[in-house]
């Protein structure tokens, strides 16, 4: 497998009907379905919507991310994860995925917010990641994550990715200085091939919310990744 492919693959779940794009449903749909049939639908997860516009949604090839804004049945099969918001209990009945956001538990996924209101520290966001590490515990990340690297006092995908691969969570989450071809991920002294990748975004980091599926591509093209 091409480690690139590995290590980003279905990385990024599509969520334009949540800040700061919010755009009208309309124009989220199309948004996605320019995504998924552009050359890098590789890197495209699920369709983030809230749970109470689900009844909106008609594309039968949809795969949905719900976020639990209201009580709703879960019975539709194009939904493939819940994302369960602080302060609300997770349904008693649910895709096998349910990310609980700002808590960990080992009876479900994790969910991490990365920006919006506010930016979690360094300090904290690696001691989330640490902490999923060692119960156990698969994570996404939501907000904040537009950039690659740190930028503008945003944390980057490619630091989290890192941080998640190699360990020293503080170090890769401040550092600006990776490489990714079809070989490996490359890090300092540290290199870790597709086999190893795939393991780290099954077993704990599984993706990331954005409002914009273009702009992290962007950046990585930026970088010459892609």
């Amino acid at each position: 497998m091409d480690a690139r492919h590995a290590l980003l693959g279905q990385l990024i779940d599509h969520a334009p009907l949540f800040p700061p794009a919010s755009l009208p449903l309309e124009d989220a749909l199309a948004e996605h379905e320019l995504a998924r049939q552009g050359e890098h639908a590789w890197l495209l997860g699920r369709f983030v919507v809230p749970a109470s516009r689900l009844a909106e949604l008609e594309d039968a090839r949809l795969r949905l991310s719900v976020v639990l804004d209201e009580t709703v049945a879960l019975l539709d099969p194009r939904i493939e994860a819940v994302e369960v918001p602080p302060g609300v209990e997770p349904p008693a009945y649910a895709p096998a995925e349910v990310y609980l956001e700002g808590r960990i538990e080992p009876a479900f996924r994790a969910k991490v917010r990365c920006g919006g209101a506010r930016v979690p520290s360094v300090e904290e966001l690696a001691s989330f990641v640490r902490a999923c590490r060692q119960q156990r515990v698969v994570f996404k990340a939501t907000a904040g994550l537009h950039h690659a690297l740190p930028a503008g006092g945003h944390h980057g995908f490619l630091n989290l990715l890192a941080a998640c691969v190699f360990g020293d969570e503080e170090e890769a989450l401040c550092d600006d200085s990776f490489e990714l071809d079809a070989e490996s991920f490359r890090w300092r002294d540290s290199s870790a091939g597709a086999t190893e990748l795939a393991r780290v975004r099954e077993e704990l980091f599984a993706g990331f919310g954005s409002c914009s599926f273009e702009e992290p591509v962007g950046e990585l093209k930026a970088l010459g990744i892609l």
